[in-house]
């Protein structure tokens, strides 16, 4: 399976037309979070994505909650976030939001440590892990060197073992990808990354 894997456009109509061209020869399409700015022109952001005919899979960033998303996502879209799906014989878990919780105030989706253990909990097995927050210690530096990624997502992958774990969130470290044991994990970006499964 041929998959196509973003994050944090950030409702950037450039970047979004580019993940549409791209994804005419995807099998899967992954979003990895933060489609809009803020919480704010969000069903714009989907818009923008709304020529994509591959299977589309996403999870809220820290700019849109899981409801907003839900709402306004593409038809035949798959929101996660604390679940997993099967696509393609493919199992695929995610779980969005900023976590550990960020300090961008009130208008930022986040989750403690403690709670996004719980959510990951149900994940007993997966392909890919999909998440918006990368794992302490991987691909999770700001421009300073602060690693500011969560542990709770560092266990479960390392609990799960996934072939793939994405992630975005950490601008700054756009691109960077590191393992945990047998799991590649990779800050995707707002570009077209390419994966077979």
């Amino acid at each position: 399976m041929k998959i196509l894997a973003f994050s944090d456009l950030h409702h950037s109509m450039v970047r979004a037309e580019a993940i549409v061209e791209a994804a005419k020869v995807a099998d899967l399409v992954i979003g990895a979070g933060d489609f809009c700015n803020m919480r704010e022109g969000l069903p714009e952001a989907m818009g923008l994505l709304g020529g994509i005919k591959a299977p589309l899979v996403v999870v809220p960033g820290n700019a849109e909650s899981e409801a907003e998303l839900t709402g306004a996502a593409p038809a035949g879209c798959h929101v996660l976030h604390g679940r997993g799906i099967e696509i393609n014989g493919v199992c695929l878990f995610g779980l969005g939001y900023g976590v550990p919780e960020t300090p961008f105030g009130a208008w930022s989706c986040d989750l403690s440590e403690a709670k996004a253990a719980e959510m990951l909990s149900g994940c007993e097995a997966a392909d890919i892990m999909v998440l918006h927050s990368p794992p302490k210690g991987v691909a999770d530096q700001t421009s300073t060197g602060l690693s500011v990624g969560s542990v709770a997502i560092y266990e479960a992958i390392e609990r799960v073992q996934p072939k793939l774990a994405f992630c975005g969130h950490i601008h700054d470290s756009w691109g960077e990808s590191g393992m945990i044991r047998r799991t590649k994990v990779v800050n995707l970006g707002p570009f077209a990354n390419w994966f077979e499964v």
